[in-house]
């Protein structure tokens, strides 16, 4: 069934879109972004506005260039990917298939690489404490259609993400 959606078209526009996901962070004062330890309620509630402002911000991209565009896509992510599978999330509380596609898939990569990079409250993890935490949550917090296809193509996330921000750049400048 998500076959018929993953057009090379698609796809390409998701490629695109993808990291224009946490635009609306930039609303969001740095003494939240990068605080070392848990968020107070407010803080929280305060983070998960990121998802409304960068989709609204988006939007009105897309409205003045008065054509169809990758645009649309980054707008559903930048909304909608952080609501889950189970209808727990925000800023929608969507379940299921009511969340576009599009964003249930970048939901996934985000926590992927929330969960393999360091940040200033954690330690990154490996490759397969991730995978283990994206499996606990199918058909909770993931789409299983998505954990599935993560899992099918697992390796190849894990070559992706095994390479720092160093050795990312020695790559692209050869």
């Amino acid at each position: 069934e998500l076959k018929s959606y993953l057009t090379d078209r698609y796809i390409a526009d998701l490629m695109r879109a993808a990291p224009l996901h946490d635009i609306g962070k930039v609303a969001i004062s740095d003494v939240i972004l990068l605080k070392p330890g848990p968020l107070t309620e407010e803080e929280r509630l305060t983070m998960q506005r990121h998802t409304e402002y960068g989709a609204d911000t988006l939007s009105q991209i897309e409205e003045r260039l008065g054509f169809q565009s990758f645009i649309r896509i980054a707008v559903e992510i930048a909304r909608h990917h952080h609501e889950r599978w189970d209808g727990a999330g925000y800023p929608g509380n969507l379940a299921g298939e009511d969340i576009p596609l599009s964003a249930r898939i970048m939901a996934l990569a985000d926590v992927y690489d929330a969960l393999r990079s360091e940040r200033p409250y954690k330690e990154s993890m490996s490759h397969d404490e991730s995978r283990d935490i994206i499996v606990w949550g199918r058909g909770t917090q993931f789409d299983p259609a998505v954990v599935d296809a993560f899992l099918a193509y697992e390796e190849q996330f894990a070559f992706v993400s095994a390479f720092t921000d160093e050795g990312v750049e020695s790559i692209r400048f050869r």
